[in-house]
């Protein structure tokens, strides 16, 4: 039997391609030009009860000796909290793992950006909090496009991972007591968030780095920095390795593997503005996706609600505030469109405190797509302030009169001081200027129940994945998920995969699917390189960025979108006949660099709108205009309660005529803990 047919043996799943049941579930037909629907997707969930269901998977799973774990090699692309965890536990576990990072170190990854906070259903208050109401927050809040088996299977690591991140030095804040402090986060009405004042990501993710350093010193880990994955082996259709290039020379190799894990984040970088670091793109996903894995709803794309606002066209990037403020700031408008008086001079009566009056239940920690929605209807209306009338206010006020400076300061002295230096008022003074910027992508790379992808062999941890958020994430549910998949989920799914290819030698430099995935590699950058134009690759990304704001943003519509598929389809010919991308491939060259990431956003772009354009309905942060109730998403259950996982085919980059095909595939969603509900938050 061959590798391929002992992997498809082994999981009795997606890769056979059999065809819908229509007596079950019938998937609606496309309407975009070029789209077809395809098969329907088993997402290998356990049959009964939802609750459960990771408790007899887990049983169920087949083990790696300890004597056989380092003959296993495992390759974690991404060493942010996902992939750090799951390289620092697989090795622990005594495999071969190759981690790779583009940083200068592990620790640079970018969980470190993530301010506010990490949720846990430990219940330690008497709020009311459990994990059925966690399971009920976090389903409700995704508007039921999230599997429900794996929301309880977040909930319930959940209390491990507090307990675990806390004993390998993650300083939480603290009671007076010596208990674990918590905070209210948004789309919540318990307090189940723990955090290190406004810094949470950067002190879990030092703890995870650590924890990789300690496996690294003992030799399971063989750490790689500056090292970028530029694509996949595949053999047979099974992954079988990762093909990288040195980004200091310029060197390209091939690393060989029996299972690859990709934790290399979210795509939200494709917006241009957005609250990632300029370095975070989505090739290692999108080259993936070239490969047979699918994306799963691309569109759903998170606007943070408490980001900066845009202050000049040639600004690179948003910069985020932590939703925690949001449980003493109040944000508010001016009641007359164009008032143009400082805030301090406009009194109260004057003031429209828009989420506290639309929104009385939950006010200002509304989940972030209805916040983000609620600040732009403001700023369109005429109700924007700040020079360019493009942010509403966050005001602590209130709270500074209240609780006091010291205490203020303690909750959020370091984002106070970082707004401060990015805008050069001071908060304690004057409110803050906040604006809705691209910041998390729900979607990703389409996994079963045990995080494998369409693609046999290739896993996904955190952002990269989709399974846990549906189509938009509650706040603080991003740094456990990513935790979640790195520690308590991939350790335990990834030996049950390894377990029948036991004795199974890795391909060789000779062998055909490594020549050619080199090759590939090889053939790209040369492509990069030989346009030999007059137009760097950021320029495309800011025009890109300003097409998706415009045409796939906050809110869109069938016009929106039509016209943004075109305009990407013209930006993507022009790039490949005028981009420079000066030096060459075999040295340090940063221009390369973003260039390759550039030419995949511009086909991840397309389908980003064409996933769009073919869900017709609202749900989160999917806004399409055509599909509400006075401003209030409007689902469609009936037709459209099912996961979109897209398989891709095209030309290679760089070949004339490059037009790319889609075909969506699906995987329907059932609900039994969380019966199908309207959202409310009035």
């Amino acid at each position: 039997m061959t590798l391929g047919n002992r992997v498809r043996d082994q999981l009795g799943r997606i890769t056979s391609r059999t065809p819908a049941d229509t007596s079950v579930f019938v998937a609606p037909a496309s309407t975009v030009p070029g789209a077809r629907v395809g098969y329907d997707l088993d997402g290998r969930v356990p049959a009964g009860d939802p609750s459960t269901a990771w408790d007899r998977r887990r049983a169920e799973y087949k083990l790696v000796s300890p004597l056989n774990t380092k003959k296993m090699t495992v390759v974690v692309v991404g060493t942010g909290l996902a992939g750090s965890g799951a390289a620092a536990a697989l090795g622990e576990l005594g495999y071969d793992v190759h981690a790779f990072t583009y940083h200068d170190a592990a620790r640079r990854a970018h969980s470190v950006a993530a301010q506010g906070g990490i949720n846990s259903a430990r219940a330690k208050k008497v709020d009311g909090d459990s994990l059925q109401r966690f399971v009920t927050d976090t389903v409700k809040g995704g508007d039921f496009r999230a599997r429900e088996a794996d929301a309880f299977r977040l909930g319930a690591q959940s209390v491990r991972v507090i307990d675990h991140m806390n004993a390998i030095g993650a300083p939480f804040a603290r009671e007076y007591g010596g208990t674990l402090a918590t905070r209210s986060f948004g789309g919540v009405q318990v307090s189940r968030t723990y955090y290190t004042r406004g810094q949470t990501g950067q002190q879990l993710q030092v703890a995870g780095a650590q924890a990789l350093q300690r496996q690294v010193a003992r030799g399971t880990v063989k750490l790689h920095t500056r090292t970028e994955m530029l694509d996949l082996i595949v053999d047979a259709g099974v992954c079988r390795g990762v093909v990288v290039r040195d980004l200091v020379s310029g060197q390209v190799w091939a690393q060989p593997a029996h299972a690859v894990i990709l934790a290399s984040g979210g795509y939200g970088s494709v917006y241009f503005h957005s609250t990632l670091a300029m370095n975070c793109n989505a090739s290692a996903s999108w080259r993936a996706c070239r490969h047979g894995a699918f994306l799963a709803n691309p569109s759903f794309v998170q606007f943070h609600p408490t980001a900066l606002p845009i202050s000049s066209h040639w600004q690179s990037k948003t910069i985020l505030m932590s939703e925690s403020l949001r449980n003493d700031g109040r944000i508010w408008v001016p009641r007359t469109p164009g008032d143009s008086r400082p805030a301090g001079k406009i009194p109260d009566k004057d003031r429209d405190y828009y989420l506290e009056r639309k929104y009385p239940a939950f006010g200002n920690l509304a989940p972030r797509d209805i916040s983000s929605r609620a600040a732009k209807e403001q700023i369109d209306s005429g109700h924007g302030v700040g020079p360019l009338s493009n942010s509403v206010y966050l005001d602590f006020s209130d709270a500074l009169h209240s609780l006091g400076r010291e205490a203020i300061a303690q909750r959020y002295g370091n984002l106070f001081e970082m707004y401060e230096r990015a805008t050069g008022e001071d908060p304690y003074v004057v409110p803050m200027r906040i604006a809705p910027g691209a910041h998390f992508t729900m979607g990703g790379l389409w996994s079963d129940f045990n995080q494998m992808t369409a693609l046999p062999g290739l896993f996904v941890g955190g952002e990269v994945g989709w399974a846990y958020h549906g189509a938009n994430r509650l706040g603080a549910n991003s740094l456990l998920s990513a935790c979640v998949d790195g520690w308590f989920t991939l350790p335990f799914s990834l030996p049950n995969y390894l377990n029948p290819l036991l004795g199974q030698p890795l391909p060789g430099a000779g062998d055909a699917c490594v020549r050619d995935a080199v090759a590939r590699v090889e053939r790209r950058t040369a492509a990069l390189l030989g346009v030999g134009g007059s137009q760097a690759a950021s320029k495309f990304h800011r025009r890109l960025g300003e097409i998706m704001y415009r045409g796939c943003g906050v809110e869109r519509s069938a016009a929106s979108l039509t016209q943004a598929i075109a305009e990407i389809a013209d930006l993507r010919a022009e790039f490949w006949d005028d981009l420079s991308v000066p030096g060459s491939g075999a040295q340090l060259n940063q221009g390369l660099e973003r260039a390759g990431r550039v030419a995949d956003f511009l086909e991840l772009a397309e389908l980003m709108c064409v996933d769009a354009l073919d869900r017709q309905e609202s749900c989160g942060a999917h806004f399409r205009t055509e599909y509400q109730d006075s401003g209030e998403a409007r689902r469609d259950d009936a037709h459209w309660a099912f996961v979109s996982a897209w398989e891709v085919d095209g030309a290679p980059q760089g070949v004339a005529d490059h037009a790319l095909s889609f075909v969506r595939h699906a995987e329907p969603l059932h609900f039994e803990a969380v019966q199908l509900a309207t959202r409310s938050y009035k």
